[in-house]
C-alpha cells in the first residue's frame, strides 16, 4: 500500500511541477517575469522561477503524503520557506545587498545597521522550523526539548545546505532528489515521495540552464527534506544528521564546495552529468 502511495505521489509530484514550469515559462517572456531572470555562471541567460514551481510542488505533495500529526508543520516549513528564500530571491539582488552573502555578510550587514534579505530568510526559515518542532513534539521533558532542538535545526540545517549547493545546474536538485529517494520508506517516507517526482521533474530544465532553483526552491525543498529527516528513528541517528549537516555548513565558510567537489574523483564526475558544457 505504501508503496503505491508513494509512487502516485511521485507521479503527483512531477506532473504538477511540469504544469508550474509551463506557467513560468509563459510568465518569464514577459515583463513580470523580468525579475525573477539571472545570469548563471556561465553567462546564459535563466530565470529563477523554478524555484517557486518547484516550492509549491513539492509543499503541497508533501502535505499530502505526510502521515497526519505532522502535515501542519510540512506545510509551513515548505511554505515559509519558500516565501523568505523568494524574497531573498528578489530583494538580494539589489545592488546594496551583493556583499551580504553568506554568514559573515548577515552579521556584517546586522553590525553596520542593515538587515540583509539573506539574514530575513534564516529568521523566516529559523521560526519556521522553531515552530514545526513544536507542532511535532512528542511526550515532554527534557528528551522532548531535545528532540525539538534537533528538528529546528535539521528543518534548518538542511534548507540552508541545500541552497549553499545550488551553484552550478542541476546540483541541489541532484543532492535533493538523492536525498528524498533514500528516505521514502518508513512510516514518514511518504512526505518525501511528492518533493522526489517534482525535484527529477524539474532536473532537466534545470541541467539545460533553463531555470534555476534560487533560494525559494533549494531552501523549500530542504526544509522539507529537513523534516523528513527529523522523523528518522532513533535520537542518536538525528543528533548524527544534524552533526553532519551542521559541520558541512560550517566548511562552506571557510572552502568553497564547488573546488572540492572538482578535486574529487567521482563527485566530479556525477557533479557534471547531464550538465552543458561551459
Amino acid at each position: 500500500m505504501s508503496a503505491r502511495r508513494n509512487t502516485a505521489l511521485t507521479l503527483a509530484g512531477a506532473l504538477t511541477v511540469r504544469a508550474a514550469l509551463m506557467g513560468a515559462g509563459a510568465l518569464s517572456a514577459g515583463s513580470a517575469g523580468a525579475p525573477w531572470r539571472r545570469t548563471n555562471y556561465a553567462g546564459r541567460s535563466l530565470t529563477l522561477l523554478g524555484g517557486p514551481a518547484l516550492a509549491a510542488s513539492a509543499t503541497a505533495t508533501a502535505v499530502l503524503g505526510a502521515p497526519a500529526g505532522i502535515r501542519a508543520a510540512t506545510a509551513l516549513v515548505g511554505a515559509v520557506s519558500g516565501l523568505v528564500g523568494g524574497y531573498d530571491d528578489l530583494a538580494g539582488a539589489r545592488p546594496e545587498q551583493a556583499r551580504d552573502k553568506g554568514l559573515a555578510g548577515h552579521l556584517r550587514a546586522l553590525r553596520s545597521g542593515r538587515v540583509s534579505a539573506g539574514a530575513v530568510k534564516v529568521a523566516g526559515i529559523g521560526a519556521a522550523a522553531a515552530a514545526a518542532a513544536v507542532l511535532t513534539r512528542r511526550g515532554s521533558g527534557p528528551g522532548a526539548l531535545a528532540d525539538g532542538i534537533v528538528t529546528t535545526g535539521l528543518v534548518a540545517g538542511t534548507a540552508n545546505l541545500l541552497n549553499l549547493l545550488d551553484l552550478r545546474p542541476g546540483r541541489a536538485a541532484m543532492a535533493g532528489a538523492i536525498a528524498a529517494a533514500l528516505t521514502l520508506r518508513g512510516p514518514a517516507g511518504g512526505l518525501a515521495a511528492g518533493p522526489f517526482g517534482a525535484t527529477l521533474a524539474v532536473l532537466p530544465a534545470d541541467l539545460a540552464e533553463r531555470v534555476m532553483l534560487g533560494d525559494c526552491g533549494a531552501n523549500a525543498l530542504g526544509a522539507l527534506l529537513g523534516l523528513r529527516l527529523a522523523r528518522v528513528p532513533g535520537r542518536s541517528s538525528r543528533i548524527g544528521l544534524l552533526a553532519g549537516i551542521v559541520a558541512l555548513t560550517l566548511a562552506s565558510e571557510k572552502v568553497s564546495f564547488t573546488s572540492v567537489i572538482e578535486a574529487t574523483p567521482g563527485l566530479r564526475e556525477l557533479d557534471r552529468l547531464g550538465r552543458r558544457p561551459t
